[in-house]
Formats: structure tokens, C-alpha cells, sequence
């Protein structure tokens, strides 16, 4: 008997993270990230980022997260550096920019230039980020695995 064809998967629209109040939340990720809003009610907001976006949901009941979180990719790490500080916020300890939201949501700023993660070039045009480029290391990340940016 032929095994069924599986769906492959491609990508992220979106992650949801839970907060507590969605007004709050908004005002707390205006002040370390500059962001367009796709939508908004009583319940829930949507950060636009281009192709995907940030679910924020209120409604946050668990504890803080410990090792679950997600990879954020922003243009300017350095500024996000900034951003934290300048807001009393404490990076967590470890290798990389990990940071806890007021909820407990565990965060982890990546550069977009040393991930192999890629916009494409229609959507980086469209979101004014057409100067955005990958390291070395990302490149021959990509090009391992035939996605060598052009």
C-alpha cells in the first residue's frame, strides 16, 4: 500500500503570544520595536511584519517561560540592545538576547543578517528594508542548501 503524501511544511504566518492586557502590551512593544498595526480589538492585537505577523492575544495565565520562547528577527540588534536598557529592562543570562516580556513571554532577538531566514525581495521592498543583507556565515548557510541569496 502507497504511503500518503504528507504536507510539507513552509513557514510561519504568525506566532500568538499571550499577554495580559493588550493595550499594555502594545505600549510595552512600541517602546523597544518599530512596528505597523494590522489589526486590533478588545481581545487581541496584530503586529504587522510584512509576509507574517505577531499575534497578541490577552489572557496569560501560566508562569514565565524558562527555555520555550521564539527567535525574533529585527534589522538592528544594537538598537534593541538600546531599547532594553532604556527601558530598565534586563537581558537574561546566556549567549543570546533573551529577554522576558511582562507576562513571562520569553523572547530571543536574532539579527536578521546572520540567520538563514530570508525575506523575499518583493516583501523586504514593501516593509522599506531593501538595504537588509546576510553575513558570511548566513550565505554559506543558504548556499548549503541550494537558497544562496542573489
Amino acid at each position: 500500500m502507497a504511503e500518503a503524501r504528507k504536507a510539507r511544511v513552509v513557514g510561519f504566518n504568525h506566532v500568538a503570544l499571550e499577554v495580559g492586557d493588550i493595550d499594555d502590551a502594545l505600549a510595552f512593544y512600541g517602546r523597544l520595536f518599530d512596528f505597523k498595526l494590522r489589526g486590533k480589538s478588545g481581545n487581541s492585537a496584530f503586529i504587522d511584519l510584512g509576509d507574517q505577523f505577531l499575534a497578541l492575544q490577552k489572557g496569560r495565565t501560566q508562569p514565565a517561560d524558562e527555555g520555550r520562547h521564539f527567535g525574533l528577527v529585527v534589522d538592528d540588534k544594537d538598537a534593541i540592545r538600546k531599547a532594553l536598557a532604556e527601558a530598565g529592562i534586563q537581558p537574561l543570562p546566556g549567549p543570546f538576547l533573551d529577554f522576558l516580556d511582562p507576562w513571562g513571554n520569553r523572547i530571543e532577538i536574532v539579527g536578521y543578517d546572520n540567520v538563514q531566514f530570508t525575506k523575499a525581495p518583493n516583501v523586504l521592498r514593501g516593509m522599506g528594508l531593501t538595504h537588509l543583507s546576510k553575513n558570511e556565515k548566513a550565505i554559506k548557510e543558504l548556499t548549503g542548501k541550494g537558497m544562496a541569496p542573489n
